[in-house]
């Protein structure tokens, strides 16, 4: 990257619009819901054309933010889902989805993820009223922290469940125990987010609810660059099949498709999976 400024974090979802002052919701912090997943963000290249893609494929519509033109957040039945940074060409960044993760302490995080071998890739930077940071972990799949305030109706968008988010990776076990120790999970401390085993995948609650899985696969040979370990970003939709034809018809892929998911890419090339609300967990 050339530019220090990773996407719209988990807090930069103010509309830059005028009026009367919308009612203040309560506010929730990743000290409160720390090492759960809060957030994910897409960087593209064209902000015109990625509106279009989601909206005809997920139904969003869209909102301004204080980051400037380039950015976008993502709304699901009025509902902040996902921001949108078209900042890739610019920044010479790689088009993809990334998650974040909340965390107490954005160095900290970045520090114990240096010290179990991954790569710190931006910040930690500040985004009042809040930090975020790149990491990219042992094996390559690029993460996002955040320390901070979450996103306006943070709560109503974590049990509405819009989006859910898995590891391929190499092995589930190792991976794990390298995010638990970054991230907190199965920790003493209150509200962490607990860890389970579940045929050979590696499951991440957070209040109870399944929230992230890491699975492992054979992909150490795989030629196709799509396969590397990363995160995947689920979203939630009444009707796999028709999303996959609407993503052909306005410029998107299909790389594999069933019944209750199909694995989409996007005209600019980001991956990301739909998935039936029973088939997402």
């Amino acid at each position: 990257m050339n530019d220090d400024t990773p996407p719209p974090g988990p807090a930069q979802t103010g509309p830059t619009q005028t009026g009367p002052t919308p009612k203040k919701r309560p506010v929730v912090s990743t000290h409160s819901v720390f090492g759960a997943p809060c957030w994910v963000s897409l960087t593209s290249r064209d902000l015109q054309t990625t509106e279009d893609f989601y909206s005809a494929v997920l139904g969003w519509r869209w909102r301004s933010v204080r980051l400037g033109d380039h950015f976008r957040i993502a709304l699901a039945d009025g509902v902040p889902v996902a921001g949108i940074a078209a900042v890739a060409a610019m920044w010479q960044m790689a088009v993809a989805w990334t998650p974040y993760f909340a965390v107490p302490d954005a160095d900290e995080a970045v520090a114990r993820a240096r010290e179990r071998g991954g790569t710190p890739a931006v910040g930690p930077l500040s985004f009042p009223p809040g930090r975020a940071a790149l990491i990219a972990d042992r094996d390559g799949a690029v993460f996002g922290i955040w320390e901070g305030e979450l996103v306006s109706n943070w709560e109503t968008w974590r049990q509405a469940a819009p989006t859910f988010i898995r590891l391929h990776t190499r092995n589930a076990f190792d991976s794990a125990i390298f995010y638990g120790e970054v991230l907190g999970w199965a920790s003493d401390k209150q509200g962490c987010c607990e860890v389970e085993y579940e045929g050979g995948e590696v499951v991440l609650r957070s209040r109870g609810e399944a929230v992230a899985r890491i699975d492992s696969g054979a992909v150490e040979a795989a030629p196709d660059p799509s396969v590397r370990p990363h995160w995947q970003i689920h979203f939630a939709v009444t009707d796999v099949a028709a999303c996959a034809r609407i993503a052909e018809k306005h410029g998107g892929s299909v790389l594999s498709e069933e019944d209750t998911e199909a694995i989409l890419r996007d005209p600019d090339g980001a991956q990301f999976t739909v998935t039936t609300a029973r088939g997402a967990r």
